[in-house]
């Protein structure tokens, strides 16, 4: 059984965070998906997940899939490129006494837009996007943090990205598990 490491990491002002070297080309941008369905959240999950074994969200219903993506506080942030859809970023903000905490929840690019060069840009775009959430959720108090964790599975410029962006290590696990197969059903093997 493999030894799967978990790496936690975080900002803790808005401030710490470092552009991209490169931004996004003409033809790229970031929009957000305002009123996003299951559906579509559930294919940008599976387009950028499905290689680096995403299972956790795989057994939700519907229902289950709609209240996550809907739940206040929570966004989808989708990177376009010449028309399509080529990665994403969903947020999830929770209030408390001390302040908002937004939680990078998923982040990635689809299969043919990796090693194109916007993956700092596009993390750079959520990284904005979490510290300014609370303006666009009445009741959430300012951000004081956001926060991410990347495991051994997932893409090999996954840490560096998002150490380059200024998020700062808190944290790291290591665990033996099986991976998933999360590529299951979303294309035949031959």
């Amino acid at each position: 059984m493999p030894r799967i490491v978990t790496t936690h990491l975080q900002q803790l002002s808005p401030d710490a965070l470092v552009p991209a070297a490169r931004q996004l080309p003409e033809g790229c941008r970031v929009e957000r998906a305002e009123d996003i369905s299951p559906e579509f959240s559930k294919f940008l999950y599976r387009s950028v997940g499905s290689a680096w074994h995403w299972t956790d969200r795989l057994p939700l219903s519907r229902a289950e899939w709609e209240t996550a993506v809907r739940r206040p506080g929570t966004e989808t942030w989708v990177l376009y490129a010449a028309g399509s859809p080529g990665g994403y970023v969903e947020l999830a903000g929770a209030g408390g006494p001390d302040g908002t905490e937004v939680e990078i929840v998923y982040f990635g690019l689809f299969p043919e837009r990796l090693g194109a060069g916007l993956g700092g840009a596009l993390l750079e775009e959520g990284l904005r996007r979490a510290w300014d959430l609370h303006e666009r959720w009445p009741g959430l108090a300012p951000v004081r943090r956001v926060w991410v964790h990347t495991c051994s599975l997932d893409g090999p410029a996954a840490l560096g990205n998002y150490r380059a962006r200024g998020l700062e290590v808190f944290r790291t696990e290591e665990a033996d598990q099986e991976p998933q197969d999360a590529s299951v059903g979303l294309w035949p093997s031959h």
